[in-house]
Order: structure tokens, then C-alpha cells, then sequence
């Protein structure tokens, strides 16, 4: 019989691995990707290649504690293990409010594409009954989480196949009526670096964040059958999908979008879909994008729920949410996260350029954030694991632990980069004031009642 703080492990190994291809396939690309190609010209490429190959020694180093110690808790845990208490408490909440608040800005977006498509829907009827609808699909078990999102990622991963498919053909002169322009089309716009080299490392920073997902599949591990199977899967994963969907696809676009073309690259791959001459091209990429931003609400909820429950394990929450059900889902840190989208969601209608604005850009940087205490737990655990248990490794980094490192000083300098773009400075201060108020917190409301614990088991 299962104890009342014990989780399932259902997962199975198709769903981890869709979890971690579909964790980062969002509007980010569908839609941003074009922005990135306006401001940066085909340097994009670039751009891409680099936040890639971050993420990927990201999860790399995931891989490595995760096949270790597979923990919902993920790193915090880690960082609760390697660095301080302090640290796995200010990150878990961090990344918990910043996941509470994605869901609530997921179920605004989703309100307005669907009171679009059905006007005597009102928005705050739709925007209100999505976080219901994926906390159904959560909270019954978290296999019904795994299926659902299965379902969801592979959608997008068809869309994008489609697209690969098109584009290709297009590129290289296989498609009937387009006439492909090869690198032409580079040369004849100011060519590779027509924006110069700075806006290539601007658009590192707003890539970044729109990578981030990946991790999920480090959270949904500790939840999985073959925890070391899974997350070596998830690993290989991340690295062909960065590859092949993100680079892929934005090469394409710039093979066919003019850099300079605002329209077409408003919407980058409905206009490729246009071009090429195919059918409602601009509603089948609408769906595609309601189905991203559902699968990003869906596992927003999973990762947040899991990220509190965790805590709680730790006595940094609520002991009330390590209560699961009978099925092994924590229902609890579900309902909670929902509770606080709902608030979060109010204070985006009565003051979205406010109170909503400042939690938006509080929970902004958090990502990358997470990933320096990825890094930096990876290097002590690293050590730590060397010295006790080295056949524990199973997965290693590569290079380590020089790759570790560089990692370190690349985020570290794309998150103080945000202090010298207008647009994200604001986000830089709130985020680490954030930060600094969470370790605060530790010190002010739980450290003194852990030091007792300690004492008291001493004794």
C-alpha cells in the first residue's frame, strides 16, 4: 500500500521522451522565431546554434544527477544537496512561480484564440476553464498527464515534420510552382551577418528562454519506470531535436523569408506554408500554435505541482501538500497551482500593465537562474560522486570539468546581458531582488526550525 506522500511511477519511456521533445517545441518558435530573424538577419542561425548547444550541456549535466539521484524535485534537490538548503528552497520557488505564472498567461492566450474563433465564447470563460481542463488531466494520475501530453507533443512534432518536409522541398527545387533562390537570397539582403555580429548575441538571451522545457523531463523522471533508461533517451532527445527542429526549420526560413519581410515573418511558418501555395495554411498553423500553447499549460501544471510537492517533502511548503491520492497524484500542489494562476489571472484583467507586469518580469529570469544551479550542483556532486560511488556515473559529462564551467560564465554572462537591453532590465533587477527575497525568507522562516530538527535528531 502506498504511503500518502508516495508518487507513481507510470511514466513510461515514450512518454518521457515526448515530454522532452515537445517541452520546448511552442509559440516561441512558431511565432518568435520570425522576430529573431527581423532584428538578427540570417546570423539567426547562429543565434539558435549557440542556445542549442547551451541547453543541450544543460541537460547533459541534468542527465548526469538525474540517473543518479531521479527526483521530482529535480535541481532543487540537487542544489538543496550540493550547495545549501537555501539554495534548493530559492530555486524551487523560484521556478514554481515561474511556471504558476506561465499558466496563467498560457490560459489568457488560449481565452483569446478561442473567444476569436467562437465570439459568444467570452474570453475570461475560456482563459478560466483551460487550467480546470489540464488539471483534470493531471490530477486522475500522472500517466493520464504522460498520455495527454504524449498527444500533444506529437501534434507539434508532426507540424514541424510537415514543415521540414515543405521547406526542404522548396529549397532545394523539388516543389512544383516556387522557384528557390538558394543563397541568393543571403547575398543579395547584406549578407550572413547583414545586422552585424552584436544582435546575434542579443538574440542568444531571448532564445534562451524560449528552450526552456527541456528540464520537465529531468521533474517527470522520478516518476518513470526506468528512470536511467528514460533520461538517456531525453538526453539524446533534446540534442537531434535542437539539431533538426529549431536549427533545421530557421535555416528554411531564411532560405525562403526576406530578412526584412515583416509580414511574412509576423508569422514565419504559416507564410512558408502560403508561399508554397497550401490550403488554409494560417488556420492549420493557429490550431498548431492553441495545441503548443495547451501542451505548455498542460505541462506547466505538472511541473509546478511536482516542484511544490517536492518542497514540501523537504519542510519548505506546507506539509499538506505532500498529500497524493490513491493513484499517486499529488492533488493538493495541483489545486494550489491552480488557485494561484487563478490570482495571477485576475491581476493580469484589473492590472495587466501593474501588478501583472512586475510578477511577469519578477519570474523572468528564473530560467536561466536555474541553469547556473544546475552547473554549479553538477560540478559538487560531480566531485562529491568521484570520490564515494563512481560507479554511480552512468552518464557523464563531456569535458568535465571544463565544459561545466564554460557553461557557467556563458549564462552567467547572458543574465547580467539583460541589464543592457532596454527591454529586459527591468526583468534582470526584479528577478534577482526575487532571489535575494527567497533566500531571505529561508533564513528568516525555516532555517531556525531545520536547526532544531537537527539538534533534536542529534540528541
Amino acid at each position: 500500500m502506498a504511503q500518502e506522500t508516495e508518487l507513481k511511477k507510470d511514466l513510461k519511456t515514450r512518454h518521457i521522451t515526448m515530454i522532452s521533445i515537445g517541452g520546448v517545441i511552442g509559440a516561441g518558435l512558431f511565432v518568435g522565431s520570425g522576430n529573431i530573424i527581423l532584428q538578427t538577419g540570417p546570423a539567426a542561425l547562429l543565434s539558435y546554434v549557440i542556445a542549442g548547444l547551451i541547453i543541450v550541456l544543460i541537460m547533459r549535466m541534468l542527465g548526469e544527477m538525474a540517473v543518479v539521484n531521479p527526483d521530482s524535485g529535480s535541481f532543487s534537490t540537487y542544489a538543496n544537496n550540493a550547495i545549501g538548503h537555501w539554495a534548493g528552497f530559492m530555486i524551487g520557488w523560484l521556478y514554481w512561480f515561474n511556471w504558476v505564472i506561465i499558466v496563467a498567461i498560457e490560459a489568457s492566450l488560449l481565452g483569446q484564440m478561442t473567444n476569436m474563433w467562437f465570439p459568444f465564447i467570452p474570453v475570461w470563460v475560456a482563459s478560466a476553464a483551460f487550467p480546470i481542463l489540464m488539471m483534470l488531466t493531471n490530477i486522475f494520475s500522472v500517466k493520464s498527464y504522460g498520455e495527454f501530453e504524449y498527444w500533444l507533443a506529437t501534434i507539434k512534432v508532426i507540424a514541424i515534420i510537415a514543415f521540414l518536409l515543405v521547406g526542404g522541398a522548396m529549397v532545394f527545387g523539388f516543389f512544383p510552382g516556387y522557384e528557390s533562390q538558394g543563397l541568393a537570397i543571403i547575398n543579395e539582403n547584406g549578407g550572413f551577418f547583414s545586422k552585424g555580429f552584436f544582435p546575434v548575441l542579443l538574440s542568444v538571451v531571448f532564445i534562451t528562454y524560449s528552450l526552456s522545457g527541456s528540464e520537465v523531463a529531468a521533474i517527470a523522471v522520478g516518476e518513470s519506470e526506468n528512470p536511467e533508461k528514460n533520461i538517456i533517451r531525453a538526453i539524446n532527445a533534446v540534442v537531434w531535436r535542437l539539431l533538426l527542429f529549431f536549427v533545421g526549420s530557421v535555416a528554411l526560413l531564411i532560405l525562403i523569408i526576406p530578412q526584412d519581410n515583416e509580414k511574412l515573418l509576423a508569422t514565419p511558418y504559416a507564410s512558408v506554408f502560403d508561399i508554397a501555395g497550401l490550403p488554409a495554411a494560417g488556420t492549420i498553423m493557429n490550431i498548431i500554435v492553441f495545441i503548443s500553447l495547451m501542451s505548455v499549460m498542460n505541462s506547466g501544471l505538472y511541473t509546478a505541482s511536482r516542484m511544490v510537492y517536492s518542497l514540501s517533502l523537504k519542510g519548505h511548503a506546507p506539509k499538506i501538500i505532500t498529500k497524493v491520492s490513491k493513484k499517486g497524484s499529488p492533488y493538493t500542489a495541483l489545486i494550489l497551482c491552480v488557485v494561484m494562476a487563478y490570482i495571477f489571472m485576475m491581476f493580469k484583467v484589473i492590472s495587466p500593465n501593474g501588478i501583472f507586469n512586475f510578477l511577469a518580469n519578477a519570474s523572468g529570469g528564473v530560467s536561466l537562474l536555474m541553469y547556473i544551479m544546475v552547473a554549479v550542483s553538477h560540478i559538487i556532486l560531480r566531485k562529491r560522486i568521484e570520490k564515494t560511488n563512481p560507479e554511480a556515473l552512468k552518464v557523464k559529462m563531456w569535458l568535465f570539468p571544463f565544459l561545466s564551467y564554460v557553461t557557467i560564465i556563458m549564462i552567467t554572462v547572458i543574465y547580467v546581458a539583460q541589464v543592457f537591453i532596454e527591454s529586459m532590465r527591468l526583468q534582470f533587477f526584479l528577478t534577482s531582488g526575487l532571489a535575494i527575497f527567497s533566500v531571505i525568507a529561508y533564513f528568516l522562516f525555516v532555517y531556525k526550525k531545520e536547526q532544531i530538527q537537527h539538534k533534536s535528531k542529534s540528541a
